[in-house]
């Protein structure tokens, strides 16, 4: 079995630019998934990490014990390596500039989600974390700055997941198609379970709050309807499957085919996920297994953002799915 180790190694020479620094990164990355794995194993165990910190976070949300020891762990595995210029997290307002020698002169910055849909580790449900790379446009050998940071989702490195579930997984492509490994943690490795990934073109599954759905814009309202009606001809209705953890949502319908909705609603008027630290990684591994990631109306790769805390509506998942989803939200808004 091939270890994620091996893999990377491998990988190295399809980026002769990187000069290793790459595979530092994703090596880092394989130390967090780890060290996040052990914790999370052991939640029901200790009140270190369980429940609510009493904090909020910048978008006024209550912040998890857990989603603050996944940030400082997170957070702490990068600047160890020194091969990052910078890091910016969901749970932080500002971006980190790491301002020392090798951080000044380090090519790549970093977003995360450290721990996606935490509030499910009280009741054990899997939960996820979220990263993307980017090459730095700021001079090399001076501090990164926010423009770093507010770059369209096509022009990302790298970006990828971690799911704590059954067993955890490490997900993650590089733009040449999406690698899944499974750890292993009677040896402490994580070994290639999933080569080349690739979403089915269609699918049977739609994964949305469907509690929300009064305040659902109307095209998502008749797309749900669209979804659950009986049509032999089109396999439907169609089953409904929601978590309330992107990243384990996202992982289910890439697996076995179906759209993940977080649309925009009136109490959400630009939506809710954010579109650096979720929508953009999420998007580049779903475009690169075959799937389709969107707003409702264009790609999620080619926005343009404007601050660190941007939130956008997504549609994500299975080709057809999305492109029926946005048929519906063209016709109806």
């Amino acid at each position: 079995m091939k270890t994620l180790g091996q893999f990377i190694i491998e990988k190295q020479a399809e980026y002769p630019n990187a000069k290793g620094e790459l595979s530092g990164i994703l090596s880092s990355i394989r130390l967090v998934a780890k060290v996040i794995h052990r914790d999370i194993n052991k939640a029901g165990l200790t009140n270190n990490i369980i429940g609510n910190s009493g904090v909020e976070n910048v978008q006024g949300e209550a912040q998890m014990k857990l989603d603050l020891f996944a940030h400082n762990t997170m957070k702490q595995a990068l600047i160890a390596r020194e091969e990052v210029a910078g890091f910016a997290s969901e749970e932080e307002e500002h971006f980190v500039a790491f301002d020392t020698e090798r951080g000044r002169n380090a090519k790549y910055v970093i977003l995360t989600d450290p721990l996606d849909g935490s509030s499910n580790i009280d009741v054990n449900v899997a939960v996820g974390t979220i990263f993307s790379i980017y090459r730095r446009v700021s001079p090399i050998g001076t501090p990164v700055t926010l423009e770093d940071f507010l770059q369209p989702g096509n022009r990302q490195v790298a970006a990828g997941y971690i799911v704590y579930g059954s067993s955890t997984m490490l997900v993650y492509t590089t733009g040449n198609g999406v690698n899944g490994f499974t750890y292993d943690p009677s040896l402490g490795v994580f070994c290639l379970s999933h080569e080349n990934i690739q979403i089915p073109t269609d699918g049977k599954i739609y994964s949305i709050n469907e509690g929300q759905y009064l305040k659902f814009p109307m095209g998502v309202k008749k797309y749900i309807k669209y979804c659950q009606e009986e049509d032999k001809q089109t396999n439907r209705p169609y089953t409904s499957r929601y978590i309330g953890s992107l990243v384990s949502d996202f992982h289910r319908n890439m697996l076995k085919g179906g759209i993940y909705i977080y649309p925009s609603a009136t109490n959400y008027p630009k939506g809710k996920l954010r579109l650096l630290y979720e929508g953009n990684p999420m998007a580049f591994l779903a475009e690169q297994a075959g799937g389709i990631a969107s707003d409702g109306y264009q790609r999620i790769l080619d926005i343009q953002p404007s601050e660190l805390h941007q939130r956008i509506p997504l549609f994500i998942g299975s080709k057809e799915m999305v492109k029926k989803a946005q048929d519906f939200m063209r016709e109806f808004g």
